[in-house]
Order: C-alpha cells, then sequence, then structure tokens
C-alpha cells in the first residue's frame, strides 16, 4: 500500500497512481461484475500479457483495491474480488464510460 509520504498533495494525482494505466481500469471493470479467475481475466481483458496482468493484480491488491484468493487445488485456481475500496471506484468508472460513450456519438456525427 502506499506509504503516507508517498500520497500527493493532489487528489487527482493520487487516483492516478491507483489506476493510472488503462490495465487496472479494465481490470476494474471486469470485476465490477464479480469475483473473476485469472484466466476470465487474461480472456477479458484484451492484449494483455500474462506478466503485466499478474504485475498489475498485485499492484491493485497491495493498494487494497482487489483481493486474491488462492484455492490449493491442482491446477490452482486463484480468484479476484473488488474490495469496498475497489468498488468505491464505479462512479469514477460511470463517468469514464458516460464520457466515451458521448464521444463515440460525436464522433459518429462527425464523420458521417
Amino acid at each position: 500500500m502506499l506509504s503516507k509520504n508517498q500520497i500527493p498533495d493532489c487528489p487527482v494525482e493520487t487516483t492516478l497512481i491507483l489506476i493510472g494505466n488503462k490495465w487496472k481500469v479494465l481490470i476494474l471493470r471486469e470485476l465490477r461484475g464479480g469475483t473473476r479467475r485469472f484466466g476470465e481475466l487474461k480472456k477479458s481483458v484484451t492484449g494483455i500479457s500474462q506478466k503485466v496482468l499478474t504485475a498489475n493484480l498485485r499492484d491493485m491488491e497491495e493498494n487494497g483495491l482487489l483481493t486474491r484468493k488462492a484455492f490449493p487445488e491442482v491446477p490452482p485456481r486463484v480468484e479476484y474480488t473488488l474490495t469496498p475500496l475497489g468498488k468505491s471506484m464505479s462512479p469514477i468508472l460511470d463517468a469514464l464510460a458516460a464520457w466515451g460513450q458521448n464521444f463515440q456519438q460525436q464522433a459518429q456525427h462527425l464523420s458521417a
């Protein structure tokens, strides 16, 4: 988790540190629907490599956005779930989706 002296004064900068890349935002989008296994996330987050997915999931877990549950099975099963802190980012994702939808509509009118 970010230590107290790593948290910037600017709240926008703090948010960007936590979810400032497209992969983290897309992982959040997928986990809003509920618990997902690693393989499900790999398939639904198009274009992400296993290494990058693993690194982002670890970082998000470290910062308290999601939990990781490993089951002692063969083959191993790992599930990820948003924490209450992660779920609290839903309004941010809603705003991003609304803005993106508006942009798509405007872009269609401009190219028509």
